[in-house]
């Protein structure tokens, strides 16, 4: 099986355990999934720090970065249908629901999309001609991005799209419980162009696959969401790593 996305590359799990994925709704097998560890997760995150330390997208420049993000908006609304049975398989939602979680996908990239377009350094009156003042936005570095089983496309979008909007790269796991629209925007990004090592996908149970993503001093930003003792686990533990940094 190749779930998981590693440098560009679709990739088993390095310890072959995989996961059945169950409807909600009546229990029926959805899928059955590469089930990622430890040793998964730091591999994503190497990949995410070589491509951001080394590759191209944190140096592109905000048109292209914005131009990428109108494609995958374009490509996840071709694939409406796909992607909210998908997420009504996992979920147990109604499509009807799943649809609007498709629009609320698409309006997301499209944002993102549009907005780095726009956005431009900003120059503060210092009140002199001999000193000149300039506020720039950089991208962070390589951010894990964890999201929860409710809502698991939009919860992806609203963390995928602005990382990447800012230049950064990252490494997404989603909730072991939903993970087939993850999967399918992964695949997405890099149709749409994404260079390598930009992406990462690794799917698991939050102790195996998200907690290597929190305490990793190669990561400089986690996004959570979840529960509130999960979340001071992972604030606590996040809080012992370097901060970011620029190569």
């Amino acid at each position: 099986m190749t779930d998981l996305l590693i440098g560009g590359r679709w990739t088993g799990a390095i310890d072959e355990r995989t996961r059945e994925i169950r409807c909600p709704a009546d229990g029926s097998l959805v899928a059955v999934v590469d089930e990622g560890g430890g040793k998964d997760a730091a591999e994503a995150v190497a990949a995410a720090r070589q491509a951001f330390d080394q590759g191209p997208w944190p140096r592109t420049p905000a048109g292209p970065r914005g131009d990428l993000l109108l494609r995958v908006a374009d490509m996840v609304a071709r694939d409406k249908d796909a992607l909210a049975r998908a997420e009504s398989l996992d979920t147990g939602k109604r499509l009807a629901e799943s649809r609007l979680d498709v629009d609320d996908a698409v309006a997301c990239f499209r944002y993102y999309g549009r907005l780095v377009r726009t956005e431009t350094s900003r120059v503060v009156d210092t009140g002199t001609a001999h000193a000149v003042s300039r506020v720039v936005h950089e991208p962070v570095g390589v951010c894990a991005l964890i999201t929860p089983w409710n809502c698991p496309l939009p919860q992806t979008s609203w963390k995928v799209a602005p990382a990447l909007a800012a230049g950064n790269t990252f490494v997404l796991k989603p909730s072991e419980l939903t993970p087939s629209t993850a999967i399918a925007l992964m695949r997405l990004l890099v149709e749409a162009g994404l260079p390598d090592g930009v992406a990462n996908l690794v799917l698991g149970p939050g102790p195996e696959a998200g907690a290597p993503l929190t305490d990793n001093p190669d990561v400089d930003m986690v996004s959570f969401t979840g529960g509130l003792r999960t979340g001071r686990r992972v604030m606590a533990a996040a809080a012992g790593t370097s901060g970011p940094r620029w190569s």
